[in-house]
């Protein structure tokens, strides 16, 4: 994987094969990126990365300016590498080793974007527990973006919040709004 834009823009990251982990493609990445760099101001975002695996979106949040990153995953060599390579590369990210919905039911902060990238196997359900979570608990600012990567097989436009879905390959992005 590779970072696609910023001041890191090229940087090629090998994360170890042990990782129980799905990296969104540079494909897709760019693909949604290109789609942000004209909605938002990174500069100023707080970023919450739920289910995130390698850390390759928080990288690409980190390296396009934003200052305020929390990475949150369950697998305790994700969250390590994710902090190596953060403190390696200079990221503000913050990583918290938790189980992703215990911490959406206990975190206290706010955040203008929040990504989620869970395993391709989740139901609706799940999907709809996550988007109960972050509701319940006031997680996503008013004006705030929540993106689920998901598999193409998998609908989520029922769900509440949601404002559309954009498709590259085998990835496809939901985003929802408060």
């Amino acid at each position: 994987m590779r970072i696609v834009s910023g001041t890191h823009k090229g940087k090629r990251i090998t994360a170890p094969k042990n990782l129980p982990v799905r990296p969104t493609t540079d494909f897709a990445k760019e693909a949604l990126f290109n789609i942000l760099n004209n909605r938002i101001d990174f500069a100023e975002l707080k970023v919450l990365d739920l289910f995130a695996g390698t850390g390759n979106i928080s990288y690409e949040f980190a390296s396009r300016g934003a200052e305020d990153i929390t990475a949150v995953d369950g697998h305790y060599a994700c969250v390590k590498f994710i902090q190596k390579m953060a403190e390696a590369l200079d990221f503000p990210i913050t990583t918290i080793k938790s189980d992703v919905f215990k911490y959406l039911e206990k975190s206290g902060g706010s955040f203008d974007l929040i990504f989620a990238d869970p395993p391709y196997a989740f139901e609706v359900e799940q999907f709809n527990n996550m988007i109960q979570k972050i509701s319940q608990n006031s997680l996503l600012n008013t004006n705030g973006i929540f993106i689920i990567e998901h598999p193409k097989q998998t609908s989520l436009d029922e769900l509440p919040g949601f404002q559309e879905t954009r498709r590259y390959g085998g990835s496809v992005f939901s985003f929802f709004k408060k």
